[in-house]
C-alpha cells in the first residue's frame, strides 16, 4: 500500500536550455517516470519552458507539455522557473547564461564538463553568493553516479587516488584495436560509422574530454579548486597495434585513463594511455562503457561502471540532480552539500605537480640493432638513472632484418629520471627508431 504525501505542493518548474540528444532524453524520462520521480522528490518536477533555436524540432518533442521559445534569456527571466538546465555545451554562451541564471536566483543543472573544468571556481562562487545550487552529476561519466559517490557516499574517507575510463569513444577505439587487430585509423573510422565518434574527434582522441572530467573528480576528491589548465593531457592517436599486442603478451591492457593521486608534495592530475594489469576489473571494461576506480583509506578500492554517454543515461544523471535540488529547494543554503564536497572555507590550494615529478612505472619499446651488448647498454643506462626493471621481452621486429623489438617494463620511478634516461638511450646509434613510452599503473 502506498503512503499518502503529507501535502500537495506545486510542481518545481524547470527551464531547459537546449533540447538536443540529452535534452530530449531528459524530457522523455521525466514524462515516462513522472510518478516514480514525484514519489522520490516529494513533488512533481515539470519542464515548463524549453529554449532552442530549432523551434520546430523542440515543439515536435514537447508538444503542448511546455512553452517553447528561441531566446534562452526568456527562460532565465521567467519568475516562475525554479531550476535552469543548461544543455547547450561549450564555454562561451553557456558560461554567460549559467552566470545570468545564478544571478537571477535560479538553481542550475548542467552536463557541461568543459564549462565547469575551465570556469568552475567562478560558477560555484556565484552560486554560493546567491544561495543556490549547481548540480553537475551528468558532467562526468554519464549515467554513473560518480559525483555523488565522491561527494557524499565516500565522505568518511581520505581519498588516496581516482582512476577512470571516462571517455567512451577512446575506450571503443582501444577495444577494437585490441580485439580485432585494427590500427588506430581503422578503429576511428569504425567508431565514426557507429556514431561513437564525431566527424571531428579531436576533443575525444586528444584526451581533452577525459581531462575535463578528471579535473572535476580531482577537485571533489581532494577539496581543491578546479584546475584544468594544470592537467597533463595525452591522447591515443600515436598508439600502435604492436604495443597493444605486446602489452597483452605481458599481461596488460592499454586504456586511456584519467588519474588523480594524493602525494606528500601535492596532487597528480593526468590523462594518458596506460598499461593496466589484465586481471583488474577496469582493464576488462570494453566498448563505449565507462568505469571509475576510487581508493579511500577506510573503504579500500571501489569500482563504478556503466554507460558514460547517451540520451537516457545522461538524462538519468540530470534528473537525479533535479530531484536533489527539489528535496532541498527550501532548505537553508548552509545545510546543503557543497558542490565540491568540502565546505568553502575548508578548500585547500594544494599544488598540482608538474609531470616531471609524477611517480609511475613504464612500458618502453625500442627498435634496436640485433647486436651483442645492446641490451646491456640499455639496462646500464636505466640503472644509471636508478630505474629498476620489472620485465624484458625481445621479439623479432616487423620493421626489417637485423633489428629487434626490445620491450621493457620498469618499476615505479620519477618521470624526470625517465625523461633523462630516454634522451640518453635515444642518442645511441643502435636505437633505430623513436622510443615508445607508455605509463603503467598497477591500481592495486
Amino acid at each position: 500500500m502506498s503512503l499518502p504525501l503529507d501535502s500537495n505542493p506545486p510542481p518545481i518548474q524547470v527551464g531547459l536550455l537546449g533540447i538536443g540528444t540529452v535534452g530530449r532524453g531528459t524530457f522523455e524520462v521525466l514524462q515516462r517516470n513522472r510518478g516514480e520521480i514525484r514519489r522520490r522528490a516529494g513533488r512533481e518536477i515539470r519542464i515548463a519552458c524549453v529554449a532552442d533555436l530549432d523551434l520546430a524540432r523542440a515543439r515536435a518533442i514537447v508538444g503542448e507539455q511546455a512553452r517553447v521559445v528561441a531566446d534562452a534569456r526568456a527562460v532565465i527571466a521567467d519568475p516562475a522557473i525554479d531550476i535552469v538546465v543548461e544543455l547547450i555545451g561549450g564555454t562561451g554562451i553557456a558560461r554567460t547564461l549559467v552566470l545570468e541564471a545564478l544571478a537571477a536566483g535560479k538553481h542550475v543543472v548542467t552536463a557541461n564538463k568543459a564549462l565547469l573544468a575551465v570556469h568552475g571556481s567562478e560558477i560555484f562562487a556565484a552560486a554560493r553568493e546567491q544561495g543556490v545550487v549547481v548540480g553537475f552529476e551528468a558532467a562526468v561519466a554519464g549515467g554513473i553516479p560518480i559525483i555523488k559517490a565522491l561527494r557524499e557516499g565516500l565522505t568518511a574517507n581520505r581519498i588516496e587516488w581516482v582512476a577512470g575510463i571516462i571517455n567512451g569513444t577512446t575506450n571503443f577505439i582501444l577495444s577494437e584495436m585490441r580485439s580485432k587487430g585494427l590500427d588506430f585509423g581503422q578503429a576511428l573510422q569504425q567508431a565514426q560509422a557507429l556514431g561513437y565518434a564525431e566527424a571531428d574527434p579531436r576533443f575525444d582522441i586528444e584526451g581533452i574530454d577525459a581531462a575535463h572530467k578528471a579535473t572535476l573528480m580531482s577537485a571533489i576528491a581532494f577539496g581543491v579548486p578546479v584546475q584544468f589548465d594544470r592537467a597533463w593531457v595525452e591522447g591515443i592517436a600515436a598508439l600502435q597495434t604492436a604495443d597493444i599486442r605486446y602489452a597483452e603478451q605481458l599481461g596488460y591492457r592499454i586504456k586511456l585513463l584519467g588519474i588523480t593521486k594524493r602525494r606528500e608534495q601535492g596532487l597528480e592530475l593526468r590523462v594518458h594511455p596506460t598499461l593496466v594489469p589484465a586481471t583488474r576489473l577496469i582493464a576488462n571494461v570494453e566498448g563505449a562503457m565507462n568505469a571509475v576506480v576510487v581508493h579511500g583509506d577506510a573503504v579500500g578500492t571501489t569500482l563504478y561502471y556503466g554507460k558514460g554517454a547517451g540520451a537516457e543515461p545522461t538524462a538519468s544523471a540530470v534528473i537525479a540532480d533535479l530531484v536533489d535540488i527539489t528535496r532541498l529547494h527550501a532548505a537553508d543554503p548552509a545545510h546543503r552539500v557543497p558542490p565540491l564536497a568540502f565546505q568553502p572555507g575548508a578548500m585547500q590550494d594544494i599544488p598540482i605537480l608538474p609531470m616531471a615529478e609524477v611517480v609511475t612505472a613504464y612500458y618502453l619499446r625500442l627498435v634496436v640493432a640485433d647486436k651483442a651488448g645492446v641490451l646491456a647498454r640499455i639496462t646500464g643506462i636505466l640503472a644509471g638513472h636508478e630505474i629498476s626493471i620489472d620485465a624484458v621481452l625481445q621479439r623479432e621486429s616487423g620493421d626489417g632484418e637485423g633489428q629487434t623489438d626490445l620491450i621493457i617494463l620498469t618499476h615505479d620511478t620519477v618521470e624526470g629520471r625517465m625523461d633523462a634516461a630516454l634522451a640518453q638511450m635515444q642518442a645511441l646509434p643502435t636505437v633505430l627508431a623513436p622510443i615508445v613510452r607508455i605509463r603503467k599503473e598497477e591500481l592495486s
